[in-house]
This record gives C-alpha cells, structure tokens and sequence, in this order.
C-alpha cells in the first residue's frame, strides 16, 4: 500500500492522525492504492471525533510526493487511442482525494519536504496548513510528459498573481521555499529538523479549548526559531518581467515570448526557456486554455474539468510519449507537434470533451 497511518495521543485525550507516504525510492509517487488507502483513512479521521489534526508528510530526505505514478497508466495502454481503465480509477480517485483535502473540516498540515510535483502539489496546496522547509522545491512539470498541471493546478495556478501560473505550467520552473510562500502556496517555514518538535506541540495541545488558536501560536513559535533558515527567493524579483513578456493576446505569442528567453544571462530564465523548448507545444496549449476557463470555475469544476482533459491526454499520444522517453526510457520525447502554430484549435478542444457514458464520474463533487 505504501502509506502508513498512525494515531498518537494528545494531552487532552484526543488523538493525532498521521498519515506517511513510504515510497522513497520512487519519490514517494502516488499509486491507485496509496491514493484510495488516503482517502478511505482520512475520510474515517474526519468522522472520528477523538481525531483532532491531521499531518500528511512524506518518507525519506528527498522529497514529499513527486506526482502520480504515470508510468503505470502509460504501461497499461496496450495500444494508441486505448485509455486504460486504471487511468479513469486514478485521475478520477486522485482528484476526489485532492478536493476532500481542500474541504477538509479539521486542521490538515502537510509537511512539505524536498520535491513536490505535480499530484505532490494537488495534495499540499489542499491543505490547511502547507508547510515548507529550506530544501523544498515545488514545481509543476507536466509540460516535460505531454500532460498538463492537473490536481488541482487549474485551481491554483490561475489564482497566483499573473501571470505566474501560466509561466509555470509552460515551463515547469521550480520554486524554493521562499518563492512559495511569497506567491501564497506555503504558509510556514520550519527547519527540517523540527519535525518531531511540530508533532511534539501537536500531541501537547488542549483541542478542545481553543485549539487553533493554540495551534497558531506553536506554529509561529517554530517558525520564529528556523527565520534565520530562510532561503533567499527567486522569483519575485522576475515578477515584473514575466509580466511584460506574457501581456500578450494568444497563446503562440506567450509560447514565443518565453522561448526567446534561451541563452538569458539568468540562469532560472534560461532554464525556463530550455523547459519550455523541450516540452509539448500540445501542453502548452491546454495549460493556456485551462487556465482561461478556471478563473470561471469553482474548485469541483476545475477537477471535472481535468478529469476529461487527463482521459483526452491517454487517447491523443503525446502523454505516452512524453513518459516512455522522459521517465522510462531516458531520451529525448519525440513530439507529433514540434510548432506550436501546428497544433490543430480541434484537437485542443477535444481535450475538454467528456470520454464517458452517463454522468460525470465526479458529479457529485461540490
């Protein structure tokens, strides 16, 4: 199953839901199972009133979720055009895990350690409290597989102030700690270190009188301690430039304006223009598209919505290219569309379409 779950006692009688991912090998990558044992497990905790908090945290030094596993979907497709049947259980199970994180009616605190991608990112940003630690590094690389910043990320990407979200879903640029809780996707910094300090001061809580409040309290304690842990941010200063290159009307003119960055004598921006250049143009047009219609949406909508366009990715090629070459067979992704003004406005909007019979699998989201 590759989670562990784990409930220990507080001072006031009360317990405290721990909930591991132990994949370290693969990066702590979200299987079916480890999401449905999630789910089931936190919907028991939410029900139980002796559960108090929640603290969803991930095995291991290197990271706390690096995505779904989306080598499985790929390998279960026995030919193009086909979508498996474990890619309808997995986005639609992920995305019903990552909405019941973002409703979550007791204090939930993700402990954010390392690398955080893609479904990583659907899980933290649910949370109630999103904590960071000096080596975090939160990124949405979806553009690099031929996929699309799913989980969530219609959510929260278009809600980051532009146009951040859109440059990060086209070049799959990475944030460290300090960028992330400048631009509002973590809310506390604490040292690595200070982990079994932040469960200690959970256990000793009065939940019952208060409890928030107390918790507020603790953990503006341990940040006080790790200020001096900070790293210095990145992206922030960027802000105004990204601004002035993305003021543009249409995707092809966002796809060429960050392109032109290739060779810039910053490294990050450079990097991005790599990203960008590497990646499927088919993604770049979805992160645009996606994008333009969540600002619209509530959050249930927004999961609908990536639950077709995730079913459309299986069935249209560049997906299963972009993981055999990216994390299975380590070359280059030989992508069907190498312009971005040759991806057919059709295909594109094939992507929103419903790939099912009947009602929306996740109808009953609200």
């Amino acid at each position: 199953m590759n989670v562990i779950f784990e409930e220990l006692p507080c001072a006031d009688g009360s317990r405290l839901g721990l909930a591991t991912l132990d994949s370290p090998r693969n990066l702590n990558a979200l299987s079916l199972e480890m999401v449905e044992a999630l789910d089931a497990r936190l919907r028991a905790w939410q029900a139980d009133p002796q559960i108090a908090c929640v603290l969803l945290r991930g095995a291991g030094e290197k990271a706390f979720c690096a995505g779904g596993d989306v080598r499985r979907i790929v390998e279960a497709q026995r030919e193009p055009g086909e979508i498996p049947q474990v890619a309808r259980d997995f986005f639609a199970a992920e995305y019903r895990l990552d909405h019941l994180i973002h409703r979550y009616a007791k204090p939930l605190i993700c402990w954010a350690r390392g690398h955080v991608m893609g479904g990583g990112m659907g899980l933290m940003q649910g949370a109630s409290v999103r904590i960071v630690t000096p080596d975090s590094r939160l990124s949405m690389p979806e553009v690099l597989i031929g996929l699309y910043p799913d989980a969530g990320g219609s959510h929260f990407l278009s809600r980051l102030p532009a146009p951040l979200g859109l440059f990060l879903g086209l070049t799959a640029s990475v944030l460290n700690a300090a960028d992330a809780l400048a631009f509002g996707l973590a809310d506390r910094l604490l040292r690595s270190d200070q982990q079994p300090a932040l469960i200690e001061a959970l256990q000793a809580l009065d939940w019952r009188r208060d409890g928030l409040h107390q918790l507020h309290a603790q953990l503006q304690r341990l940040a006080a301690e790790a200020a001096d842990a900070t790293p210095p941010a990145a992206w922030p200063a960027h802000l105004p430039l990204l601004r002035e290159l993305l003021d543009v009307p249409d995707l092809p003119a966002a796809w060429q304006a960050v392109a032109d960055l290739e060779g810039h004598t910053d490294p990050l921006l450079a990097a991005a223009a790599d990203n960008l250049r590497k990646g499927s143009v088919l993604t770049a047009w979805l992160v645009w598209e996606q994008l333009r219609r969540a600002r619209h949406q509530s959050l249930a909508d927004n999961l609908r919505m990536e639950y077709a366009m995730s079913l459309a990715c299986c069935r249209h090629g560049e997906f299963s290219e972009g993981v055999r070459a990216r994390l299975i067979e380590k070359r280059p992704a030989h992508w069907r569309y190498r312009d971005v003004n040759s991806v057919p406005a059709e295909l594109v909007a094939a992507h929103f379409i419903p790939a099912w019979d009947g009602a929306h699998p996740l109808a009953d989201l609200n």
